[in-house]
């Protein structure tokens, strides 16, 4: 795109037509399928079903041919974003490419095929498996030993936060009360600390963007469960006094909860056991290249120091010679969920983890710190970095600069899938105002990034220019500026064929 007027412009009309609906297409014959002669002697329905679960009219399909239904749903497809086919800055998400070795040997059909009902003597191979990324979990954090039975990382924060509860209960009944979360924190901390019956209680950032120890050495006392923190933390900054922040807890008698979402910033470098961490949850969806997005599945896996063991949820495996069973705690908090976990993404995490080895996870670490601070030093001269340091793994900047000529950050998120880019997070932590926050991962190449940094000069120079481009953005995306709000407090979440004209 060589100027603002042609990237403004309108849809391209081929775009468009991508948006056709089956029902529009619809015609009275038209057949997409054929089935084999029915060799089933024909009955009533009435005698196979009950009257009332009969349908009084046939459903109101679309009548197409077999090619109208594949280029509907391609084209449908080709509308779609995913981290195949583009740059995904979507800051504390670590949405990296998914290498498709971890996608090949999880699909192997003695994976595959397997039935959660089975008997484990059935299954020793995937036993094997689990065990094996237990152990490897378990050297990458510190910890004693790993559950994998957690279906994400959300998952993982409450059931490390039940551990929490249950070893204080066994020790001090009614006494522990309170969860200390930083005003950074992801949003699910907080939610799973009242899950968990906990009364939250904030903790101030200081202006290094650490969080703030003299706030917190008020705050800690003998009704402190725990102190859950990420490290590096959200703002995409390593907590410089780690150490004295853990012995604070541990001086009182709390334990410190590791939200292991931002893993992927010290993998092989540094253990959340060796800053005084007792409880971890792994993103194996972020870290360890798993699928990410679209709602699941996901895997977070719970590791503990010893002293928790015995109130680990759910069951892991142990090895006994050349067998493999699951154990669990003589004190668990019990089953989170239905059976074992989601094995096909704990096969793709270990895969991940043997193809890259120590020395490449440490590579993967060094790579996302790297591309971080190289297009920070590109954005800072656009944007004002929310706090001036050297960042990890992502980067939080504000926005706020170009508030003069009406452009917040929701315009240069939108206006950025003009670019051809997906949008970072904005608004992101809360206390940046008009934040980006922005994690171009290990994967992406030093010529991506560059273009992503020459997006944003582009935007910000159209900000001066042609401010309400931006207001206005997107323009050519299959649908343009959607009313957000509506849609959050009125959803439609019911298709009926009555909304489109046949």
């Amino acid at each position: 795109m060589k100027s603002t007027e042609a990237q403004v412009g309108v849809a391209d009309p081929l775009q468009d037509a991508s948006t056709v609906l089956l029902f529009e297409e619809s015609r009275p014959g038209r057949i997409g399928f054929s089935l084999p002669t029915d060799d089933v002697e024909e009955q009533p329905l009435d005698a196979l079903l009950p009257g009332v679960a009969l349908r009084s009219q046939p459903p109101a399909l679309p009548e197409l041919s077999e090619g109208q239904i594949v280029r509907h749903f391609t084209k449908l497809a080709h509308a779609n974003y995913s981290v195949d086919e583009g740059f995904y800055p979507l800051g504390s998400c670590t949405m990296k490419y998914n290498p498709k070795i971890d996608d090949a040997l999880a699909s192997l059909d003695g994976f595959t095929a397997l039935h959660p009902l089975q008997p484990l003597s059935t299954v020793s191979g995937t036993l094997a498996v689990c065990e094996a990324l237990q152990r490897a979990l378990a050297e990458i954090s510190g910890m004693d030993c790993v559950s994998l039975h957690p279906a994400a990382g959300a998952h993982g924060e409450l059931g490390g936060l039940l551990v929490i509860r249950a070893y204080h209960e066994a020790r001090e009944p009614g006494q522990r009360t309170e969860v200390l979360i930083p005003n950074t924190a992801h949003g699910t901390n907080p939610a799973s600390a009242a899950m968990a019956g906990y009364r939250v209680v904030e903790v101030p950032t200081d202006i290094q963007g650490n969080i703030d120890l003299g706030a917190l050495k008020q705050l800690v006392g003998p009704q402190t469960a725990a102190l859950m923190l990420t490290n590096p933390n959200t703002l995409g900054l390593f907590e410089q006094q780690i150490t004295e922040v853990t012995a604070c807890l541990h001086d009182v008698g709390a334990l410190v909860y590791y939200d292991g979402a931002n893993m992927n910033a010290i993998l092989g470098v540094a253990r959340p056991r060796e800053m005084g961490f007792d409880v971890v949850h792994l993103n194996l969806h972020k870290t360890f290249a798993t699928p990410h997005g679209g709602g699941g599945p996901g895997a977070g896996a719970l590791g503990v120091r010893d002293f928790l063991v015995p109130y680990l949820p759910g069951e892991w495996v142990e090895r006994d010679g050349e067998e493999y069973r699951l154990t669990h705690g003589e004190a668990s908090i019990g089953r989170l969920r239905a059976f074992f976990g989601n094995v096909a993404n704990l096969i793709r995490a270990l895969v991940y983890i043997r193809c890259m080895g120590a020395e490449g996870l440490r590579h993967a670490a060094e790579t996302a710190v790297l591309n971080a601070n190289y297009l920070l030093a590109h954005v800072r001269e656009l944007f004002s970095p929310a706090y001036d340091r050297s960042c990890m793994h992502e980067f939080v900047v504000s926005a706020s600069v170009l508030k003069q000529r009406g452009i917040k950050a929701i315009d240069v998120a939108k206006r950025l899938l003009d670019y051809g880019f997906y949008a970072p997070t904005i608004y992101f932590p809360l206390n940046v105002p008009e934040a980006l926050m922005v994690e171009p991962t290990e994967t992406e190449s030093k010529a991506t990034l560059d273009a992503f940094a020459d997006a944003l000069r582009a935007i910000v120079q159209e900000a001066q220019t042609y401010p309400q481009v931006l207001r206005e953005a997107p323009h050519r995306t299959p649908v343009g500026r959607l009313d957000e709000v509506t849609a959050a407090r009125h959803p439609k979440l019911v298709f009926t064929s009555s909304d489109y004209a046949r």
